[in-house]
């Protein structure tokens, strides 16, 4: 399998992303966005999962220069500036699809995009940005609204959700969906009963921060989004 990192600029700051390609180089893009840790290995593995599946995967860098955090409060602070300004989260992520568009092999007219925690608010704000990709989905992501762009939500919208994960509680649930009703979009959220926050992510077992593994969620989820990419590809 080939790897490699690729970069690109936005605004004077350098951005380092990881690229594996499928056995014959060709397929669908899907950018797969981190969790407030930054690029680090857990989505690097994910990009290599999806390159085994066909697709031209990236695993893209939200921070830049490749930063990954290593304690809570590093994560924080490198995660809250965005999250506090959604618009400049828009215009990186935007940045590095277009970047991706222009990776060898990718068939532009079949991209995706998946993120996780942090990340799945980055990929539904791509989707809200009006961005031209096929569907996103969102693995156990943060769902605060934001502006929606007046093209309208192109994109089918996935969101994979534990019912018991701390940081994103049922009133925030019901906002989201309502964002989406109300926006026009082609959206859909399961629930996995009993599953916390990062469920997909065997490290993350935290019980003051409520992120636990869930075997049975992640293997779900994962299916989920198989079927879904079969529905919007």
């Amino acid at each position: 399998m080939k790897t490699e990192e690729v970069n690109y600029q936005l605004d004077e700051q350098s951005y380092n992303a990881f690229v594996a390609y499928p056995e014959d180089q060709n397929g669908p893009l899907v950018l797969i966005a981190h969790t407030w840790a930054g690029r680090d290995g857990f989505v690097e593995e994910r990009a290599r999962q999806l390159a085994e599946e066909g697709y031209v995967a990236m695993a893209v860098d939200m921070y830049g220069e490749g930063k990954v955090g290593s304690t809570t409060e590093e994560n924080q602070a490198m995660m809250t500036p965005l999250v506090e300004d959604r618009s400049k989260l828009k215009s990186v992520i935007n940045a590095a699809l277009e970047k991706g568009k222009t990776l060898e092999g990718v068939d532009q007219s079949k991209i995706a995009a998946i993120g996780y925690c942090f990340g799945g608010l980055v990929v539904l704000d791509l989707a809200r940005s009006g961005a031209d990709v096929k569907g996103v989905v969102s693995f156990h992501g943060l769902l605060m609204g934001s502006d929606i762009s007046e093209t309208g939500i192109k994109s089918k919208v996935l969101v994979l959700h534990g019912e018991r994960d701390p940081m994103v509680p049922l009133e925030m649930v019901d906002s989201f969906q309502n964002e989406m009703t109300q926006a026009g979009a082609d959206w859909q959220l399961h629930s996995y009963g009993n599953a916390y926050h990062a469920f997909t992510n065997k490290e993350a077992n935290d019980p003051n921060l409520g992120t636990q593994y869930n075997e049975e969620a992640d293997k779900r989820s994962w299916k989920s989004m198989q079927n879904f990419f079969a529905e919007i590809f």
